[in-house]
């Protein structure tokens, strides 16, 4: 980890365990607001696509005010961070729920209030690559203070994620609920499917009636020095089969160009990745995927797996000559029943009615309490 890095982890324990305590402490001795609902991210200037099915229903619903509060810390000032930070705490103080759909240390450096209730919309299904305290790229060891604390609720997958996320991510196992993913919803949408392909051919016609591939890996290390490998392996193979290629890197590592990972599900006819979760919504279309991993054996040893990397439905490759037959024979060969299975495993619970399920969890229990 290089000294830059490790500064601002330690600027992050500073904020954690000293200031943002403080502010809270401040701002929740008045009473609960009734019906005050916030939806918060760290990551992104507006609404994560992780939240957004969640923040339309609650907001339709009676007696709620919702508060937004969203800011990516990578491209603000330290004054927009201030700001940001004050107004949250404000609200925090005084909300009834919480949503968030990502680590969010305003939220778990805090004691907070038992009339405060927090869900965490995780934003990935499925079980692959080792996470949260199990990953020294998530968490480093000399890390001092809760970064997944507070949280009444966390909602997964499937049941088999529940235990592995209470584990690695120190939960209590009853608040792990295998409720489903909320942002999956929408893939079970038909008008939201054909939009995506007719946005998609608009913008580009070259790609009509030719296999497209979507590459959309994970980045190796730690957000904050992300990098990828296996790109001009990729783009030599598509091109050479004359499959139309989209590269889709992490969100850390490419600009919104107006059609996220999500909006290309629709569109592409099989996926490349190598270890991103990526590949469990991808799974919800029953559509097949290769695993390009060309540094397998090194990510293995260094962050390592929840599961047999080689028990997934797929081909594994690890260098171009590899991978162009790995495409070629998950195109055309693949059984569509074993993919079946592999979601019912993975993604058991997503069936396009999990944010009825999450609402009714958590303003039916509350209802209960009172």
């Amino acid at each position: 980890m290089s000294l830059k890095l490790k500064l601002r982890q330690i600027a992050k324990m500073l904020l954690q365990n000293m200031l943002l305590p403080c502010i809270y402490f401040i701002f929740s001795r008045g009473k609960i607001e009734k019906g005050l609902v916030l939806f918060a991210d760290a990551h992104h200037s507006n609404c994560p696509f992780s939240m957004r099915v969640m923040r339309h229903k609650v907001a339709k619903m009676k007696g709620v005010h919702v508060k937004e509060f969203y800011l990516d810390l990578k491209k603000c000032s330290k004054h927009e961070l201030v700001r940001f930070i004050l107004d949250f705490m404000i609200a925090y103080g005084r909300a009834e729920y919480v949503f968030i759909c990502d680590t969010f240390l305003p939220v778990s450096s805090c004691r907070k209030r038992s009339g405060t209730f927090v869900t965490q919309l995780w934003h990935s299904g499925g079980l692959l690559k080792k996470a949260g305290y199990d990953s020294e790229d998530c968490v480093p060891s000399f890390y001092k203070g809760e970064v997944f604390g507070g949280y009444d609720l966390w909602t997964v997958s499937a049941p088999c994620v529940a235990p592995v996320i209470a584990r690695s991510f120190r939960q209590r196992y009853d608040n792990v609920r295998s409720l489903g993913i909320s942002r999956t919803d929408i893939y079970y949408s038909r008008k939201y499917n054909d939009l995506c392909r007719k946005k998609f051919f608009e913008a580009h016609p070259e790609a009509v009636g030719r296999k497209i591939v979507l590459w959309a890996p994970t980045f190796r290390g730690n957000a904050a020095e992300p990098y990828v490998v296996g790109g001009e392996d990729i783009e030599k193979v598509c091109a050479d089969n004359g499959w139309y290629l989209i590269k889709k890197l992490h969100p850390h590592m490419q600009p919104d160009d107006g059609f996220p990972a999500e909006r290309l599900f629709a569109v592409a006819d099989i996926l490349v990745t190598d270890y991103s979760s990526v590949v469990f919504d991808w799974l919800l279309y029953r559509k097949p995927f290769v695993f390009f991993a060309p540094d397998l054996d090194d990510f293995d040893t260094e962050r390592g797996f929840y599961v047999d990397y080689h028990s997934f439905p797929t081909t594994v490759a690890q260098n171009a000559a590899e991978l162009s037959d790995a495409i070629e024979n998950e195109l055309y060969h693949r059984s569509a029943a074993e993919l079946e299975k592999c979601v019912r495993y993975h993604m058991g619970s997503c069936d396009g009615h999990s944010t009825d399920r999450i609402i009714a969890e958590i303003f039916g229990r509350k209802e209960e309490e009172i």
